[in-house]
């Protein structure tokens, strides 16, 4: 029998470091259509075009290596992760195209998986998949650039909230604390099975309910963790409050961190964002899971705070494991206060 697993080596922990890309970004010229009507400017989840004052296009790209053996799974987290900027922005995707890096000498029937594994999404998403393109390299990686469509005036943005709105989060964190510990042995295979099913899972089915609220601003948390995301939504002009207690956390990511099973991505996230973050809680291991990077994350909603709850029940009702987690405030001396 073929060995059809995978060398573990990335998902969204191989992430550029979100400092890089500023500077790098700053320097590369562009130009501006009028039919772009959100772009890299604002770091939003996809990028949206105009084409007729009320439809909108949407946008975006999103591959990495294997962060788990099994190639069909992973297939399906890459393609899950590829989709969920397309609801991040509260819109529905239409198709997607395959984007392949595999060694020359590799099997066929492990890229085969791969594919597999991420069509089977696409469909699950009621998408197309139109193509794609594919290239020998000496590591695996796989993704999908994806569009979608949208009304204008319903797009959602990641950084448009209004103070005293509450945040869902939509998704437990931990999922690389928990895939690296349960590579040495420390987090359990049910930790592990709980991760993979947390990331194979489309952020569909929480936007389908949260788009019947008053949502004022999203994305979705990948791999610059739940604080960076967030940081991104406040901007200069909020601050977010977040209560630890009500944070939604996958069983085992905090063991892992408090056996000091850390990851890259995450120290990378910290060094980035503790000077705008501010714990009034003694808990390193919290810490930890909310500089994790996220591989195929949850969405990240301000709310109407009036709204929050109703949303919240709908939400758990659909089997979706969300959680009011804090709420926006006026801007006040740090980004985000944990408490």
């Amino acid at each position: 029998m073929y060995n059809l697993e995978l060398e573990v080596c990335g998902g969204c922990n191989a992430k550029i470091p979100a400092a890089s890309l500023d500077e790098i970004l700053k320097s590369i010229p562009n130009f501006k259509r009028d039919d772009i009507i959100v772009g890299y400017d604002s770091k939003d989840d996809s990028a949206v075009i105009n084409i007729d004052d009320k439809t909108g296009i949407i946008t975006t790209l999103d591959f990495f290596p294997p962060m788990v053996k099994d190639p069909y799974v992973f297939g399906q987290i890459a393609a899950a992760n590829a989709l969920s900027d397309i609801y991040a922005m509260g819109a529905d995707p239409i198709c997607a195209l395959n984007i392949v890096a595999f060694p020359e000498e590799g099997r066929v029937e492990v890229l085969e998986e791969i594919l597999k594994g991420g069509a089977d999404k696409v469909i699950e998403a009621r998408a197309s998949l139109v193509g794609g393109h594919s290239i020998h390299d000496p590591k695996v990686k796989y993704g999908m650039t994806v569009i979608g469509r949208c009304d204008i005036e319903k797009i959602w943005q990641n950084n448009t909230p209004n103070p005293g709105d509450k945040l869902i989060l939509t998704k437990p964190l931990g999922v690389t604390l928990v895939v690296n510990s349960h590579s040495v042995d420390i987090a359990s295979d049910e930790e592990f099975e709980n991760a993979v099913k947390s990331m194979t899972k489309l952020n569909k089915y929480a936007k389908d309910v949260l788009r019947k609220y008053n949502i004022s601003s999203a994305t979705d948390v990948t791999g610059f963790g739940l604080l960076g995301h967030l940081s991104e939504m406040v901007g200069d002009e909020f601050t977010a409050v977040l209560n630890a207690d009500e944070i939604p956390i996958l069983p085992g990511a905090k063991h892992a961190a408090d056996e000091f099973v850390f990851t890259k991505g995450g120290q990378r996230n910290r060094l980035f964002m503790e000077n705008s973050v501010e714990f009034q809680v003694d808990d390193f291991a919290l810490e930890e899971v909310l500089y994790d990077p996220q591989t195929s994350g949850g969405l990240l909603v301000s709310i109407d705070k009036d709204e929050a709850e109703d949303a919240l029940k709908e939400l758990r009702e659909n089997n979706v494991e969300a959680s009011i987690i804090g709420e926006i405030h006026k801007k006040f001396d740090k980004n985000i206060f944990i408490i």
